[in-house]
């Protein structure tokens, strides 16, 4: 997956943290946000800033993994997401840990 990887550490993340973790622009966030509001729910701090849980950043990587790297249409993704959720979950963090563990495999092999 080409955004970083976060460990849930946090009760909330900023717009800002969540772009950072995906590795994209705010206003890509908001718009994500507003598409999907029945699996991305911010809460609002007394600013008025959006705070997202760290099941708010798991769904914003199930989004990114269906749109930036699957290529599907929101309203696809959507689908996707409300007919298999959980099939849709693991297969993301199985990717992700592969790519973890090719990294780490790549660095120790550089070492030697």
């Amino acid at each position: 997956m080409p955004y970083k990887e976060y460990k849930p550490e946090k009760l909330y993340y900023t717009i800002g943290e969540v772009a950072a973790i995906l590795e994209e622009n705010t206003s890509l966030v908001r718009f994500w946000a507003q598409k999907f509001p029945e699996y991305i729910k911010p809460a609002r701090n007394k600013k008025g800033n959006r705070l997202f849980t760290a099941d708010d950043l798991s769904n914003f990587r199930l989004i990114y993994y269906l749109v930036k790297e699957r290529g599907m249409t929101l309203e696809g993704a959507a689908k996707r997401m409300k007919d298999n959720k959980e099939g849709v979950d693991r297969r993301v963090d199985v990717i992700e840990s592969l790519t973890s563990i090719r990294e780490r495999l790549t660095e120790i092999s550089n070492a030697l």
